[in-house]
């Protein structure tokens, strides 16, 4: 048995943490479109790409939360690893 993550696998809050980065973009682009009219001098956009521009923040957390869930899962096998009786390991 190996004791070594392969490079493929996907480890608790991978997932999250992708998912953050997509929505962290998509709010980011949001936030550049809809500030360039404030500084081209051109008609601003409607509100709700204003809300769209939460979507950045909407992403950290969600990257945050897949990050503190891989933290939780490491340490959970850690405290596993530690478990297991001196005389048990080959």
């Amino acid at each position: 048995m190996r004791d070594k993550t392969q490079p493929n696998s996907a480890a608790p809050g991978d997932r999250l943490i992708r998912a953050g980065a997509v929505v962290f973009f998509i709010g980011a682009v949001a936030t550049v479109v809809t500030v360039a009219p404030l500084f081209l001098g051109t008609t601003p956009f409607p509100a709700y790409m204003f809300g769209l521009s939460m979507l950045m923040g909407a992403g950290f957390l969600i990257a945050g939360a897949g990050v503190l869930r891989s933290i939780a899962a490491g340490r959970r096998q850690a405290r596993a690893a530690s478990a297991v009786p001196s005389g048990a390991s080959r």
